[in-house]
């Protein structure tokens, strides 16, 4: 047979790949955005708790949150989730059953609060000293400045960082079968895996890998634009649409023109 159609109908047999969508798009789909979603709010609290013990000027609240990165950023995600997963699982299984989905989002969110963390350290750090003496100056405490001035702007500027980290979460999600998934529990990997291995066929496999193109491009477009509008501001307006902004304002000098 030949090499081109053998690849051909290994990868892109739309048979098996029509087989596998409607169940990708019911039970894969759902699973993965849960994963990924609520990894990514559960490491963003941690994350942010992470950042402001990384800058305090108390070392037992600065020193623990740097081992604490340290090491959740230096061991691979497959390792935490395994460890994670198998060692609490005893302790899982008595509070919420044999559901491995708490201890992969438990994981996730682990991981990804070293490096959200990290991202919002960077994010707060940047913004000038200027910006806290000031708000120091009108008599905000040293809480009540990062509160409300130093952490919103920090936030802000790295939120295209902050989007990068979701898109890393979704296809960090895929590991969580490592922890042994029911069939109503699998995410878009496992079923592309599970169809590829009855079927022989990579091409539900295939279709997976679409599914999370389909989740992360659009996200990495998001990312460009808002780091686009937060770096260039809002496009400029023309003098024609500003002269078209007068006419439609009540108490204008256009506006009451008759």
């Amino acid at each position: 047979m030949d090499p081109l159609s053998t690849l051909w109908e290994t990868f892109f047999d739309w048979d098996s790949m029509r087989e596998a969508l409607p169940e990708m798009l019911t039970v894969g789909l759902p699973n993965t955005l849960i994963l990924a979603v609520s990894a990514a709010l559960l490491g963003s609290v941690l994350g942010m708790l992470l950042a402001i013990a990384g800058i305090s000027r108390t070392r037992w609240l600065r020193w623990p949150a740097r081992v604490y990165t340290d090491v959740f950023r230096g061991l691979p995600a497959a390792a935490t989730i395994l460890l994670i997963g198998v060692g609490l699982a005893p302790l899982g299984m008595q509070v919420w059953g044999p559901n491995p989905y708490p201890l992969g989002i438990l994981a996730l969110s682990l991981i990804a609060a070293a490096y959200i963390g990290e991202i919002f350290r960077s994010g707060i750090q940047s913004v000038e000293a200027a910006q806290l003496e000031g708000a120091r100056a009108l008599g905000f405490s040293w809480g009540e400045a990062m509160r409300l001035v130093i952490v919103p702007q920090g936030i802000r500027r790295v939120l295209p960082a902050w989007v990068n980290q979701l898109i890393a979460l979704i296809k960090d999600s895929s590991l969580v079968y490592f922890l042994g998934l029911v069939a109503s529990q699998r995410e878009l990997f496992r079923i592309g895996q599970d169809y590829a291995a009855t079927t022989g066929n990579e091409s539900a496999l295939l279709l997976a890998g679409l599914c999370y193109l389909a989740l992360t491009v659009p996200l990495t477009h998001v990312v460009n634009w808002i780091d686009r509008r937060l770096r260039h501001g809002r496009p400029a307006t023309t003098a024609h649409e500003a002269e078209d902004a007068d006419l439609a304002l009540p108490g204008t000098t256009g506006g009451n023109q008759r």
